[in-house]
């Protein structure tokens, strides 16, 4: 039986980014209290109970701010599954709302990787995204949780931002390299309608497309010299501290994702809880609440998440999984492998670089070989 993901949404913030399109609300100690009842009520009702699982990922939001009340929702999925000896246990973490003692707590309780929103190095691109917390402060946050015994810490640098430069990414790159991080995911910003963003038109002040494109590569480029080897579009690690994760979401792998907004794909099926706080936290029978988003894992898919890690497919793979004939699909890429989109390697395709950037038009070019 395949190892399970476990992703538990905490959807409470100190206050939004003015950037952020996921399902947060401001932090209110009453409704956080109903919640994580709710939260262990849905995981005890849970499917797939007893089933392996080797990664549980508490995202948000800001699911530090939670404290102590993270081990008791720990201790419930430990309870409903069979966590293996290595279980990667993820929690996201804002450098504005986090203490030594906490973090010490949490990782006695189980945690064992942390990731952290920092997004920059500079004071005043932090401003720009509405961040509580100075740049200083993030690489305290980092030294903090290492004190605390965490030795698998992750931060997030977010690309293409209001008036951002290669000096301020190499400056980021550069002291978290010193810092002894071993993960860091490197996002482009995309300003998504209906958030304040979009509203103030802060592309205006943003890098234009061919400038963000350049600061990517100049990205990737400084995170290999650092040795945080690209392994998927938008992240880097020291080799061996690959989100297990996000793997699993490339690889076509299974998971359970838990509470408002959470998605899933388990048993070929791919579905997910509405963004309603509010109903999640009445419903008698939560599991009632999931809503269907169609079958999952036939090839477009499987292509579609797999050419988003460096990695890539493997031909022989293909053709074993979905008994389809490859020829067509290997043409195609070698055409792109002349523009430095793609590579093939033996029976691997996989992007490069600068394929990454333009990925989906890429990927929809070599599925229509199919």
């Amino acid at each position: 039986m395949n190892t399970l993901g476990i992703y538990l949404h905490i959807p409470f913030c100190i206050s939004k980014c003015p950037y952020c399109d996921f399902y947060s609300l401001p932090y209110q100690e009453k409704m956080v209290q109903n919640y994580c009842s709710a939260l262990k009520k849905a995981i005890r009702t849970s499917p797939a109970k007893g089933q392996s699982v080797d990664s549980i990922y508490f995202g948000g939001g800001t699911p530090v701010l939670l404290g102590t009340r993270l081990i008791e929702l720990l201790q419930e999925v430990q309870a409903r599954f069979s966590l293996t000896p290595d279980c990667e246990v993820t929690l996201e973490a804002n450098p504005a709302a986090m203490t030594l003692d906490t973090l010490t707590i949490l990782k006695k309780g189980g945690f064992n990787r942390i990731s952290m929103g920092v997004q920059s190095a500079s004071d005043r691109e932090l401003s720009y995204l509405g961040r509580r917390h100075s740049f200083l402060q993030a690489v305290e946050s980092v030294q903090m949780a290492k004190i605390a015994g965490f030795k698998n810490i992750s931060v997030d640098l977010m690309l293409g931002t209001p008036q951002q430069n290669e000096q301020s990414i190499n400056q980021f790159i550069q002291t978290f390299f010193e810092a002894g991080v071993q993960h860091i995911s490197g996002y482009l910003l995309k300003i998504e309608k209906g958030t304040p963003f979009a509203k103030q038109h802060m592309e205006k002040l943003c890098p234009d497309e061919d400038a963000s494109a350049d600061l990517y590569l100049y990205t990737v480029e400084q995170m290999e010299k650092h040795g945080f080897l690209q392994y998927e579009v938008s992240n880097f690690s020291i080799p061996g501290f690959e989100s297990r994760h996000n793997l699993k979401y490339w690889r076509c792998e299974e998971y359970l994702g838990i509470g408002p907004a959470a998605h899933s794909f388990y048993e070929g099926e791919r579905f997910y809880f509405p963004r309603d706080l509010n109903a999640f936290v009445q419903a008698e029978d939560i599991w009632s609440l999931k809503e269907q988003d169609g079958k999952g894992g036939d090839i477009f898919e499987y292509l579609m998440l797999r050419l988003r890690l460096k990695e890539g497919v493997n031909l022989s793979q293909i053709k074993k999984l979905f008994g389809v004939e490859i020829d067509e699909l290997l043409q195609c890429a070698k055409k792109l492998q002349k523009h430095g989109l793609v590579c093939v390697d033996g029976e691997h395709i996989f992007l490069t670089p600068k394929g990454f950037l333009v990925s989906n038009s890429v990927i929809v070019e070599l599925l229509e070989c199919l």
